[in-house]
């Protein structure tokens, strides 16, 4: 930006590439709706007020004006496609800034991932802010595709690639003062540093502030949130596809701690995105609620600007991005059209043309499926009566463990479809060196048949849940063949399946493609019995040993509380 003409525009000696006239904008400093014109040169709002003339204008008829919408903290790959199909989903929805952590795709190949995300976002007209991945692998008890020092993620911040430190996920290390995690916050001091430590509250939530940690967004009450906030971290409300968080937390906010209140998607599945949206849904739900539609604005905007020091946006003000979201109805909006870096990318709700990104998918992450099927074998010896469960809990990450007389069959422990007891597995595909674990889950639903996908939070190995052990094979061999994806079989059968050849986890194909073979593996799993909102996700959580209570990992069940594996049997 050739800021000599910026400050002759600003003063009104020469006109502006374009003036937006006869706007309401949201003020997000003020907390007023202000009546005025808007003046662009470039990518930058460069005045506000009357007098401005320009070569191109705009008529808005007394629309509001707010700045464009910022996610807290979303992984992409969870939308299950690529950057820029991603952005084609949320554009629309007048989110125009992103701030990434892409420790799924890190999980799998290292700085390979998170370089490839930082790639193929550079050209997109939505700002992807990237994040270094801080816990890959998330612990000790899981086999997964990369590890990276403190020394990795120090090199990705010296090139410029990443902006801040992700989510702290090892919260008991962080806490005890740990050397390598230490090691990677002092690396990012100055920096913007993310939090997630459920449940984490007393001395040990001092310990973790004290550590450098500035925000969290695994609160899942109002108490636990509140202690957090008056601790000193920012909150980040969280309304994923699994995990729904925004109506419970939504009394926590008042008019006194708002300013230190963030909206975040986390983890969204492609029809949530395209039905629902992204955290312009999340506006729309507190402005329902009740919430001042400013306030709820800002939550979105400038509080999540200055918490990431993102101070080029996050408002409507002279010298900033132009990134803009125009809509009518400021007690539900929704966005008619969106400008991003004073470019006009959205009108009527649609994109004006295709994104498409410069950047190659390069073959690192592809054809990262690797398991040693000689060694794939499902059946579980009965050495006990009892045994632990994994229970599901609805639209939660967290976990119950319970306690029950283990199915016993010619020696083995089997599922038990009828009392909601499905078998489990979690299997090494980064190595293929035959690790496996094996367990039982109940909540998933399934009356028959299995469910399978290479998509699992953190490590992304194969999981498999299911009724039977030929429905599991069948599932988990499915997944094997497509190089990465979901697969769900009845016996010998595939019902459905979901390629996902970019590290396991992602399609190179539309999000609307995408979308169509998502709803057609959620269908099957419904059709097999599962009552949940959506089983992939729910499934993709139930390895993830840093959220309580009980986790399957390939090296077995493990107690999150106690931080160690736990044998099935009692």
């Amino acid at each position: 930006m050739d800021k000599h003409k910026l400050l002759a525009v600003a003063r009104g000696d020469e006109k502006a590439d374009l003036l937006l006239r006869n706007g309401r904008l949201v003020n997000v400093f003020s907390g007023e709706i202000e009546e005025t014109d808007i003046a662009i040169v470039g990518d930058r709002i460069a005045g506000i007020g009357p007098g401005y003339t320009a070569h191109q204008k705009i008529e808005l008829g007394g629309a509001y004006v707010a700045p464009g919408f910022i996610d807290a903290h979303v992984h992409i790959e969870s939308s299950l496609c690529t950057p820029a199909h991603f952005a084609a989903a949320i554009l629309p929805r007048g989110v125009t800034t992103v701030v990434t952590d892409p420790h799924e795709i890190a999980n799998v190949v290292g700085v390979d991932g998170v370089r490839f995300i930082a790639d193929a976002s550079r050209d997109l007209p939505l700002n992807v802010v990237v994040m270094a991945p801080s816990c890959v692998p998330a612990t000790h008890m899981e086999t997964n595709g990369a590890v990276l020092t403190a020394a990795d993620l120090t090199t990705l911040l010296a090139e410029g690639t990443v902006h801040g430190l992700a989510e702290m996920m090892n919260f008991p290390g962080t806490a005890a003062g740990d050397p390598e995690v230490l090691a990677k916050i002092n690396a990012f001091r100055g920096r913007p540093i993310d939090g997630h430590a459920p449940a984490m509250r007393g001395h040990a939530l001092n310990a973790y502030a004290a550590a450098g940690i500035g925000s969290e967004h695994e609160c899942t009450t109002v108490e636990e949130a509140a202690e957090k906030l008056a601790r000193g971290f920012y909150v980040l409300i969280r309304e994923a596809t699994n995990a729904r968080n925004l109506h419970t937390l939504l009394p926590l906010i008042t008019e006194k701690n708002s300013r230190r209140i963030c909206f975040c998607t986390d983890d969204r599945v492609p029809g949530d995105l395209l039905d629902q949206g992204s955290v312009d849904y999340m506006v729309r739900e507190a402005i329902a609620y009740g919430i001042d539609p400013v306030t709820a604005i800002r939550m979105v905007t400038l509080n999540t600007a200055e918490w990431f020091g993102l101070h080029d946006r996050g408002a409507v003000a002279p010298g900033r991005v132009a990134d803009l979201v125009v809509f009518d109805d400021l007690a539900a909006p929704q966005a008619r059209l969106v400008f991003a870096g004073g470019r006009l990318i959205v009108e009527k709700g649609d994109l004006i043309e295709p994104l498409i990104s410069s950047a190659s998918i390069p073959s690192a992450v592809r054809a990262t499926l690797r398991v040693d099927w000689s060694r794939f074998d499902l059946r579980i010896p009965a050495r006990g009566r009892r045994m632990r469960v994994i229970v599901s809990l609805p639209n939660q990450l967290v976990t119950a463990e319970r306690i029950v007389e283990a199915p016993h069959q010619d020696g083995f422990v089997v599922a038990d479809p009828a009392q909601d007891l499905l078998k489990m597995a979690v299997v090494d595909r980064h190595k293929a060196g035959g690790s496996m674990g094996l367990g039982f889950i109940m909540g998933v639903g399934l009356h028959r048949g299995a469910m399978a996908g290479s998509v699992a939070h953190d490590h992304h190995n194969l999981v498999v849940i299911g009724a039977d052990d030929l429905s599991m094979t069948t599932a988990a061999k499915a997944v094997g063949a497509m190089g990465g994806g979901l697969a769900v079989a009845d016996g010998e059968q595939i019902l459905a399946a979901l390629p996902l050849p970019v590290g396991g986890i992602m399609s190179d194909r539309p999000i609307v493609q995408v979308r169509a073979g998502y709803d057609a593996v959620l269908a099957a799993a419904a059709e097999l019995g599962s009552p949940l909102h959506d089983p992939f996700m729910a499934m993709s959580f139930m390895a993830l040993e840093v959220i309580p209570k009980l986790k399957l990992t390939d090296q077995g069940l493990v107690d999150v509380e106690k931080f160690a594996l736990v044998d099935l049997f009692v």
